[in-house]
């Protein structure tokens, strides 16, 4: 069976900066900046982005490029010995049922963008029932959103690689950033903008030694670029030969650490246009609201305060939400049914619709006992479960995978590789000081 591939660099990489742009940077990152210090916490995401983040995409690009494997098989083609392969294939179960997770929670919170991205047109056509339904939190809004979202990613991952996953990330990135350049633009010409500025770029340095702004930054890292679920690894398996390796690793990284500096420039200025505006932005204990609250309270009495500039606004924002989730969602998604594809030769369609109903009934699942089981579930996954998979995979890079198969992989798009100075730090800092990273900064969250 001939496997899918990316067309063009281009293609794979506005594919891999889709899966990474996603909610985990425009909701996760600004409400994460809010929760933890605002500039202090930004500052720590990019200094872990760079140390842990690069190095732990670059492990997953080449294994995947070399085995041109899903997660499961390919973990066990780079171990030689039972034991490894063993270890390996666990890690690579474990990758896809953390990635099935997270689209669990994720298809929930993305079907929240998409009725609020519909509530102006039920306002527009005069339907005030059907638009506060859109905006009130209940379990058949919550449901049947999550179902629709699903089925969005389960359309286009059945089209395959090229048609689908490459097609459709093509067409929402550059819309996805002229959105984001219209809607900075306008929310930095509003009075109180600059507070928020404030608060976002000029850090509080004595918070940088908190453990839980630590471990949040590297949850963030780590959630943001769709590490350690084997999404970027699969994504590796359908590049071609010739690409050099590296760059396109950097250009991802930096795209999506882009992204997410722009979606706090975005949000964390609104909020404070929001309180000039007299919305309460600020929660009990005085820190600034974060998480659901600032995305789905703050921002719509923002927008409410705008008048009828404020619908278009409200509009262009939750659009822009909705494709970062759908970008996002496919590379989740495209874990599991690789899978089922390769390991289980079972049909794609089938197999996307297979595992898209197991992921909706999950979903509905969390919906309905929402109090106890969404946080859960996104501490679960993004703050333990992705770095230390995270971990395992640089670990199997480093000391399981043989170098000169590592070398000669990378030297397939890049000759010159070895006089550079990716090769001269990366294979001694993924062996060595990438899991250690990860291990103390989990255990500072653990003993925090």
């Amino acid at each position: 069976m001939q496997r899918g591939q990316f067309s063009s660099r281009l293609g794979f990489i506005f594919a891999a900066s889709g899966s990474a742009v996603g909610l985990g940077n425009i909701w996760g990152f600004p409400t994460n900046a809010a929760e933890n210090g605002g500039a202090a916490f930004v500052l720590m995401y990019l200094i872990l982005a760079f140390l842990l983040a690069y190095p732990a995409l670059m492990a997953e690009l080449i294994i995947g490029r070399h085995t041109r494997s899903n997660m499961v098989d390919a973990m066990q083609a780079i171990a030689s010995g039972p034991t490894a392969k063993s270890v390996g294939k666990l890690t690579g179960i474990l990758g896809m049922v953390t990635a099935s997770l997270i689209l669990c929670f994720y298809s929930i919170v993305a079907g929240w963008m998409i009725a609020f991205l519909l509530e102006p047109v039920a306002v527009a056509f005069n339907l005030p029932a059907l638009g506060s339904w859109l905006t009130d939190f209940s379990l058949s809004r919550n449901i049947g959103f999550s179902a629709l979202f699903v089925l969005l990613t389960v359309l286009i991952i059945s089209s395959g690689v090229e048609q689908g996953i490459e097609k459709w990330s093509q067409r929402l990135m550059p819309a996805l950033f002229v959105l984001f350049a219209g809607l900075i633009i306008y929310v930095l010409t509003q009075e109180g903008a600059m507070a928020g500025l404030k608060v976002y770029l000029v850090p509080d340095f004595s918070q940088m030694s908190d453990p839980k702004l630590i471990v949040s930054a590297m949850g963030q890292a780590f959630f943001s670029m769709s590490l350690g679920v084997g999404t970027m690894l699969v994504y590796g398996s359908y590049i071609s030969g010739d690409e050099n390796l590296p760059l396109v690793g950097a250009l991802v990284t930096l795209t999506d650490m882009g992204v997410a500096f722009l979606a706090g420039l975005l949000v964390l200025p609104a909020m404070f246009v929001a309180q000039h505006l007299g919305v309460a932005i600020t929660g009990e204990g005085g820190s600034l609201i974060a998480g659901p609250d600032l995305i789905f309270k703050v921002l719509p009495a923002l927008f409410d305060g705008m008048g009828s500039a404020g619908l278009l606004v409200g509009l262009g924002f939750f659009a822009l939400m909705s494709i970062a989730a759908v970008t996002s969602s496919i590379s989740m998604l495209e874990v599991p049914v690789s899978y089922a594809v390769e390991a289980h030769k079972v049909d794609r369609l089938k197999a996307t619709w297979l595992v898209g109903l197991l992921i909706f009934a999950v979903s509905a699942v969390i919906s309905a006992n929402f109090d106890s089981l969404f946080g859960f579930v996104i501490t679960l996954t993004t703050e333990r479960a992705q770095p230390l998979l995270s971990m395992v995979v640089c670990i199997f890079a480093g000391w399981v995978f043989h170098r000169n198969s590592i070398l000669q992989e990378i030297q397939a798009g890049n000759p010159d590789v070895e006089q550079g100075l990716f090769w001269k730090i990366w294979p001694g800092y993924v062996k060595f000081l990438c899991p250690l990273l990860i291990l103390v900064t989990l255990a500072q969250g653990f003993i925090g």
